[in-house]
């Protein structure tokens, strides 16, 4: 019959596992608060987490300054013949690249859903995360914490920066993205220039539609009436009249003098005939001029009307003819357009996650929550009243 002996070895293995069991035990708060989740972290960081690619670019707003500056300094120089940045429209392109149009436009344009969901990415950072639907809804809290545009104040540039899980992803939804927000400079430019050319032109098209009216009035009263310039008829008429009168009185001059000098002239019936004819014809051009209603004194008033309306209307046709060269002007001078500073970039290496900073965060952070759970607790045993 064999008998077999222990050695020292053989017992103090239990020894050492009750040591680690009843240190395991004292220490279990710890272990579970603090070093199980650090280690979790490490696997995942290590072993799981996906990388991610970053792809940025700058641009700016400019707009064509037309001013000229009298002096020649350079500072002046730069400041006049440069050109002018757009601050407003640039706010409004870091608004459309954060908004839901935005997304909806990826989406058409690149799948950007896709994209966010690609086998290179892990459980816990593809789209869509771990206990949340596949709504447009959560594809855009998702696509913002992806894409971010913000406004760099010391240099007046807007960074655009996109992440995703291949460089190729992030560098096309980038270069997607500017142009989504070139379209949109150039929407907003066909705005401002339809807003300001079409109230211009519809004050032309109001302008013309009187001018014509007022020559057509004109024109109706000139054929109705039988004129054709009141003013000038009148003279004419008052011309001949005056002729007439000169003559008249001429001839009424010999007349006096062969009646005193000749009272038997055969000549006198002859001459005063022509005198009698040369009355009526002169009553007859005083007649056309005033004295009746179809004398053209009658018919100068409404003619004046007239034509004071037509230059009235061609002044105003002039007028809106030249607000609409300075409307298109003007609009021209506001042309904005969206200029690449720095292109989106092809990133060669991920930039995320940081592993190593990432596992510490989360030691640093559940040790300070043990930490403070711990003194809450030891506060809470101190103050209890003792039984």
């Amino acid at each position: 019959m064999n008998v077999e002996h222990s050695t020292p070895i053989d017992a103090a293995i239990p020894a050492h596992r009750n040591a680690f069991s009843a240190w395991l035990k004292k220490r279990r708060w710890f272990v579970l608060c603090v070093i199980v989740p650090t280690v979790l972290a490490a696997i995942y960081y290590g072993l799981f987490a996906a990388d991610v690619y970053t792809s940025e670019s700058r641009f700016v707003i400019k707009s064509p300054d037309q001013r000229r500056s009298q002096v020649s300094t350079l500072a002046n120089l730069i400041q006049t013949t440069g050109l002018s940045g757009g601050q407003e429209q640039t706010n409004e392109v870091l608004g459309f690249i954060r908004s839901r149009d935005a997304l909806e436009a990826l989406q058409k344009n690149s799948n950007i859903r896709a994209r966010f969901s690609a086998p290179e990415a892990d459980l816990f950072s593809r789209f869509p995360p771990p206990f949340a639907d596949d709504t447009f809804e959560n594809l855009y809290k998702y696509y913002r914490r992806m894409a971010d545009a913000q406004l760099d104040s010391e240099t007046g540039l807007a960074i655009l920066t996109v992440q995703a899980f291949t460089a190729q992803d992030a560098h096309q939804i980038n270069t997607q993205l500017l142009l989504l927000s070139e379209t949109l400079v150039n929407q907003l430019n066909e705005r401002v220039q339809s807003q300001g050319i079409a109230e211009a032109q519809k004050q032309v098209t109001l302008a013309t539609e009187r001018a014509l009216q007022a020559r057509l009035a004109l024109s109706d009263y000139r054929n109705e009436q039988a004129l054709i310039d009141p003013g000038k008829q009148a003279g004419g008429a008052l011309e001949i009249a005056n002729t007439l009168i000169a003559q008249r009185a001429t001839l009424q001059a010999q007349l006096d003098l062969m009646q005193r000098a000749t009272p038997n002239n055969p000549s006198l019936p002859a001459l005063r005939n022509r005198i009698t004819a040369l009355s009526a014809q002169i009553a007859t051009q005083d007649s056309r001029v005033v004295g009746s209603e179809a004398g053209i004194a009658s018919k100068l008033g409404g003619y004046e009307n007239l034509l004071v309306e037509q230059e009235f209307a061609t002044a105003n046709l002039n007028v809106a003819n030249a607000a609409l060269v300075q409307a298109r002007a003007e609009a021209q001078r506001q042309q904005f357009y969206l200029e690449r500073v720095v292109e989106p970039n092809l990133p060669d290496m991920p930039l995320l996650p940081h592993r190593l900073l990432s596992i510490l965060v989360v030691a640093a952070v559940t040790l300070c929550l043990y930490f403070i759970a711990w003194m809450f607790i030891v506060g809470i045993i101190e103050h209890a009243p003792e039984e």
